[in-house]
Protein backbone atom coordinates (compact mmCIF):
# COMPACT_ATOMS: atom_id res chain seq x y z
CA UNK A 1 0.00 0.00 0.00
CA UNK A 2 1.68 3.25 -1.39
CA UNK A 3 1.50 6.87 0.84
CA UNK A 4 -1.26 8.11 -1.08
CA UNK A 5 -3.89 5.00 -0.60
CA UNK A 6 -2.78 5.19 2.92
CA UNK A 7 -3.46 9.11 3.26
CA UNK A 8 -6.67 8.36 1.45
CA UNK A 9 -7.98 5.73 3.97
CA UNK A 10 -7.55 8.18 6.81
CA UNK A 11 -9.06 10.83 5.51
CA UNK A 12 -12.83 11.13 8.16
CA UNK A 13 -15.88 11.07 6.35
CA UNK A 14 -16.67 14.71 6.17
CA UNK A 15 -13.10 15.10 4.10
CA UNK A 16 -13.84 12.45 1.55
CA UNK A 17 -17.01 13.77 0.96
CA UNK A 18 -15.89 17.54 0.73
CA UNK A 19 -13.22 16.47 -1.42
CA UNK A 20 -15.38 14.75 -3.93
CA UNK A 21 -18.06 17.60 -3.51
CA UNK A 22 -15.03 20.23 -4.64
CA UNK A 23 -14.27 20.54 -8.44
CA UNK A 24 -10.56 19.37 -8.63
CA UNK A 25 -9.80 22.60 -10.85
CA UNK A 26 -11.13 25.86 -9.48
CA UNK A 27 -12.59 24.61 -6.37
CA UNK A 28 -16.27 25.53 -6.52
CA UNK A 29 -18.71 23.46 -5.07
CA UNK A 30 -20.42 20.26 -7.37
CA UNK A 31 -23.54 20.86 -5.68
CA UNK A 32 -25.95 24.18 -4.07
CA UNK A 33 -24.21 25.51 -0.87
CA UNK A 34 -27.33 24.71 1.21
CA UNK A 35 -27.06 20.32 0.12
CA UNK A 36 -22.89 21.05 0.57
CA UNK A 37 -23.66 22.01 4.36
CA UNK A 38 -26.28 19.52 5.22
CA UNK A 39 -24.90 16.49 4.06
CA UNK A 40 -21.53 17.49 6.00
CA UNK A 41 -23.33 18.02 9.07
CA UNK A 42 -24.32 14.49 8.48
CA UNK A 43 -20.94 13.25 7.91
CA UNK A 44 -19.97 14.80 11.06
CA UNK A 45 -22.34 12.26 12.57
CA UNK A 46 -21.73 9.13 10.55
CA UNK A 47 -18.00 9.69 11.38
CA UNK A 48 -19.19 9.79 15.12
CA UNK A 49 -21.39 7.00 14.53
CA UNK A 50 -18.71 4.98 13.05
CA UNK A 51 -15.70 5.32 15.73
CA UNK A 52 -18.46 4.51 18.34
CA UNK A 53 -18.86 7.82 19.65
CA UNK A 54 -22.58 7.96 19.32
CA UNK A 55 -25.06 6.06 18.34
CA UNK A 56 -28.85 5.70 17.80
CA UNK A 57 -31.29 4.61 20.51
CA UNK A 58 -34.84 4.39 19.09
CA UNK A 59 -35.59 7.99 17.64
CA UNK A 60 -32.68 10.01 19.09
CA UNK A 61 -28.98 10.02 18.93
CA UNK A 62 -26.77 9.58 22.66
CA UNK A 63 -23.25 10.21 22.80
CA UNK A 64 -21.85 6.76 24.36
CA UNK A 65 -19.91 6.24 27.35
CA UNK A 66 -16.82 5.98 26.10
CA UNK A 67 -14.79 7.24 22.52
CA UNK A 68 -11.51 7.95 20.79
CA UNK A 69 -10.26 11.18 20.36
CA UNK A 70 -11.61 12.69 17.29
CA UNK A 71 -11.43 15.95 15.06
CA UNK A 72 -14.81 16.20 15.59
CA UNK A 73 -15.01 16.63 19.26
CA UNK A 74 -16.51 19.75 19.79
CA UNK A 75 -19.67 18.47 18.17
CA UNK A 76 -19.54 15.30 20.23
CA UNK A 77 -19.33 17.33 23.28
CA UNK A 78 -21.74 19.67 22.17
CA UNK A 79 -24.22 15.91 21.45
CA UNK A 80 -22.85 15.04 24.97
CA UNK A 81 -23.71 17.98 26.56
CA UNK A 82 -27.36 18.43 25.58
CA UNK A 83 -29.70 18.12 28.76
CA UNK A 84 -32.54 16.17 26.35
CA UNK A 85 -31.79 14.00 23.67
CA UNK A 86 -32.48 14.97 20.14
CA UNK A 87 -33.35 13.57 16.84
CA UNK A 88 -30.65 12.68 13.59
CA UNK A 89 -32.49 15.21 11.82
CA UNK A 90 -32.74 18.22 14.64
CA UNK A 91 -28.39 17.35 14.82
CA UNK A 92 -28.10 17.84 11.37
CA UNK A 93 -30.33 21.26 11.34
CA UNK A 94 -27.62 22.09 14.03
CA UNK A 95 -24.86 21.40 12.92
CA UNK A 96 -24.73 22.53 9.70
CA UNK A 97 -22.77 25.63 9.05
CA UNK A 98 -20.41 27.69 7.21
CA UNK A 99 -17.95 27.33 9.87
CA UNK A 100 -17.96 23.38 9.76
CA UNK A 101 -17.37 23.47 6.01
CA UNK A 102 -14.15 25.93 6.36
CA UNK A 103 -12.85 23.92 9.28
CA UNK A 104 -12.74 20.74 7.32
CA UNK A 105 -11.60 22.00 4.21
CA UNK A 106 -8.72 23.62 6.33
CA UNK A 107 -7.77 20.35 8.12
CA UNK A 108 -6.96 19.10 4.33
CA UNK A 109 -5.37 22.10 3.03
CA UNK A 110 -2.53 21.23 6.42
CA UNK A 111 -2.24 17.73 4.65
CA UNK A 112 -1.62 19.13 0.87
CA UNK A 113 -4.89 17.79 -0.23
CA UNK A 114 -6.35 20.96 -0.82
CA UNK A 115 -4.98 24.50 -1.35
CA UNK A 116 -6.36 27.60 0.19
CA UNK A 117 -7.02 30.11 -2.48
CA UNK A 118 -8.92 33.66 -1.75
CA UNK A 119 -9.99 35.28 -4.20
CA UNK A 120 -9.82 39.10 -4.06
CA UNK A 121 -12.49 42.00 -5.24
CA UNK A 122 -11.85 45.29 -4.59
CA UNK A 123 -8.61 44.91 -2.92
CA UNK A 124 -10.31 42.62 -0.44
CA UNK A 125 -10.57 39.08 -0.03
CA UNK A 126 -14.33 37.91 -1.21
CA UNK A 127 -14.82 34.39 -1.40
CA UNK A 128 -12.36 31.37 -0.69
CA UNK A 129 -11.72 28.49 -2.85
CA UNK A 130 -10.12 25.19 -2.10
CA UNK A 131 -9.44 23.26 -5.69
CA UNK A 132 -7.03 19.88 -5.57
CA UNK A 133 -3.83 20.11 -5.19
CA UNK A 134 -2.71 16.28 -5.06
CA UNK A 135 -5.06 14.59 -6.60
CA UNK A 136 -3.77 10.73 -5.47
CA UNK A 137 -6.01 10.41 -2.48
CA UNK A 138 -8.97 11.55 -4.26
CA UNK A 139 -8.12 8.56 -7.36
CA UNK A 140 -7.11 5.85 -4.50
CA UNK A 141 -10.76 7.20 -2.82
CA UNK A 142 -12.82 6.73 -5.99
CA UNK A 143 -11.11 3.03 -6.38
CA UNK A 144 -12.12 1.82 -3.47
CA UNK A 145 -15.84 3.62 -4.38
CA UNK A 146 -16.04 1.93 -7.36
CA UNK A 147 -14.80 -1.76 -5.76
CA UNK A 148 -17.90 -1.88 -3.72
CA UNK A 149 -20.23 -0.25 -5.96
CA UNK A 150 -19.13 -3.39 -8.18
CA UNK A 151 -19.69 -5.70 -5.60
CA UNK A 152 -16.02 -6.11 -4.66
CA UNK A 153 -14.16 -5.61 -1.65
CA UNK A 154 -13.22 -1.45 -0.67
CA UNK A 155 -9.35 -2.45 -1.25
CA UNK A 156 -7.26 -5.22 -3.32
CA UNK A 157 -6.59 -8.06 -2.11
CA UNK A 158 -2.79 -9.12 -0.96
CA UNK A 159 -1.31 -10.82 -3.90
CA UNK A 160 -1.11 -14.53 -3.04
CA UNK A 161 2.34 -15.66 -1.84
CA UNK A 162 4.39 -18.93 -3.36
CA UNK A 163 3.26 -20.47 -0.04
CA UNK A 164 -0.58 -19.58 -0.34
CA UNK A 165 -0.69 -21.33 -3.81
CA UNK A 166 -1.65 -24.93 -3.50
CA UNK A 167 0.09 -26.85 -5.89
CA UNK A 168 -1.90 -29.20 -8.06
CA UNK A 169 -3.25 -32.48 -6.64
CA UNK A 170 -2.11 -36.00 -7.88
CA UNK A 171 -4.14 -38.11 -10.15
CA UNK A 172 -6.06 -40.18 -7.85
CA UNK A 173 -5.18 -43.93 -8.35
CA UNK A 174 -8.22 -46.35 -7.63
CA UNK A 175 -7.61 -48.00 -4.08
CA UNK A 176 -7.24 -51.78 -3.99
CA UNK A 177 -10.15 -52.92 -1.97
CA UNK A 178 -10.28 -55.70 0.27
CA UNK A 179 -11.73 -59.03 -0.82
CA UNK A 180 -15.14 -58.78 -1.72
CA UNK A 181 -15.45 -55.06 -1.22
CA UNK A 182 -16.00 -52.80 -4.72
CA UNK A 183 -12.90 -50.86 -5.91
CA UNK A 184 -13.17 -47.04 -5.44
CA UNK A 185 -12.49 -44.71 -7.95
CA UNK A 186 -11.22 -41.34 -7.90
CA UNK A 187 -12.34 -38.95 -5.22
CA UNK A 188 -14.62 -36.03 -6.12
CA UNK A 189 -13.85 -32.40 -4.00
CA UNK A 190 -17.11 -31.07 -2.98
CA UNK A 191 -16.33 -26.85 -2.86
CA UNK A 192 -17.73 -25.12 -0.44
CA UNK A 193 -20.93 -23.04 -1.40
CA UNK A 194 -19.19 -20.03 -0.13
CA UNK A 195 -15.82 -20.03 -3.29
CA UNK A 196 -18.85 -20.29 -5.89
CA UNK A 197 -20.99 -17.15 -4.24
CA UNK A 198 -22.22 -14.26 -6.28
CA UNK A 199 -19.68 -11.18 -6.55
CA UNK A 200 -20.78 -8.68 -3.86
CA UNK A 201 -21.88 -10.55 -1.35
CA UNK A 202 -20.11 -10.81 1.85
CA UNK A 203 -17.56 -14.28 1.75
CA UNK A 204 -17.10 -16.34 4.50
CA UNK A 205 -12.90 -16.19 5.46
CA UNK A 206 -11.66 -18.09 7.65
CA UNK A 207 -10.83 -16.67 11.31
CA UNK A 208 -8.02 -17.58 13.62
CA UNK A 209 -10.31 -19.92 15.61
CA UNK A 210 -11.14 -21.95 12.50
CA UNK A 211 -14.56 -20.52 12.18
CA UNK A 212 -15.97 -18.66 8.92
CA UNK A 213 -16.80 -15.00 9.12
CA UNK A 214 -18.51 -12.84 6.62
CA UNK A 215 -16.01 -9.89 5.33
CA UNK A 216 -18.46 -7.49 3.49
CA UNK A 217 -17.63 -3.94 2.07
CA UNK A 218 -15.72 -0.77 4.24
CA UNK A 219 -18.53 0.49 6.30
CA UNK A 220 -16.37 3.77 5.95
CA UNK A 221 -17.19 3.87 2.44
CA UNK A 222 -20.82 2.37 2.19
CA UNK A 223 -22.00 5.93 4.69
CA UNK A 224 -19.81 7.85 2.04
CA UNK A 225 -21.82 6.10 -0.69
CA UNK A 226 -25.21 6.90 0.80
CA UNK A 227 -23.94 10.35 1.62
CA UNK A 228 -23.20 11.14 -1.71
CA UNK A 229 -26.47 9.38 -2.83
CA UNK A 230 -28.62 12.37 -1.11
CA UNK A 231 -26.27 15.25 -1.78
CA UNK A 232 -27.18 14.05 -5.60
CA UNK A 233 -23.82 13.34 -6.18
CA UNK A 234 -23.39 9.72 -6.85
CA UNK A 235 -25.23 9.90 -10.06
CA UNK A 236 -22.81 12.00 -11.23
CA UNK A 237 -19.65 10.14 -10.42
CA UNK A 238 -20.58 6.77 -10.91
CA UNK A 239 -23.45 7.27 -13.97
CA UNK A 240 -23.22 3.47 -14.28
CA UNK A 241 -23.54 2.46 -10.79
CA UNK A 242 -26.30 -0.24 -10.21
CA UNK A 243 -29.08 1.20 -8.19
CA UNK A 244 -30.30 -2.10 -6.46
CA UNK A 245 -26.81 -2.33 -5.11
CA UNK A 246 -26.85 1.30 -4.26
CA UNK A 247 -30.25 0.56 -2.65
CA UNK A 248 -28.53 -2.66 -0.81
CA UNK A 249 -25.71 -0.26 0.85
CA UNK A 250 -27.43 2.67 1.97
CA UNK A 251 -30.44 1.37 3.19
CA UNK A 252 -31.06 1.89 6.93
CA UNK A 253 -28.01 4.18 7.13
CA UNK A 254 -29.47 6.92 9.64
CA UNK A 255 -27.33 9.79 9.23
CA UNK A 256 -28.32 9.72 5.09
CA UNK A 257 -31.95 9.56 6.29
CA UNK A 258 -31.48 12.32 8.26
CA UNK A 259 -29.99 14.67 5.55
CA UNK A 260 -32.43 13.64 3.22
CA UNK A 261 -35.42 14.81 5.45
CA UNK A 262 -33.64 17.86 5.78
CA UNK A 263 -32.77 18.82 2.53
CA UNK A 264 -36.61 18.09 1.53
CA UNK A 265 -38.05 20.69 4.24
CA UNK A 266 -35.55 22.99 2.69
CA UNK A 267 -36.47 22.21 -1.21
CA UNK A 268 -39.73 22.52 0.12
CA UNK A 269 -39.46 26.18 1.54
CA UNK A 270 -37.51 27.16 -1.38
CA UNK A 271 -40.35 26.02 -3.80
CA UNK A 272 -43.06 27.80 -1.24
CA UNK A 273 -41.28 31.31 -1.11
CA UNK A 274 -42.08 32.87 -3.85
CA UNK A 275 -46.15 32.32 -3.06
CA UNK A 276 -45.84 33.84 0.47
Amino acid sequence: MDAETRKAENLSIPQAFLLLATNDTDGKREVPVFALRTTLAGAILAELDLIGAIGLQGKHVRATGTAPQTDFQRELELIRGKSRPHTPKQWVSMLEGRSEVQRVYEGMASQGIVEHVGEKHLGRFRAVRYPEKNHAPEAALLQRIEAVLSGGRSEPSAPATPESVPSEPAPSEPVPSEPGMPETGPSETVLPESVTSEAGTSEPVPSETGTSEPVGPDPRITALIALLQVAGLLGKLFPAADRRRVMELTSGHWPARAVEDELRLVMLAEAESPTL
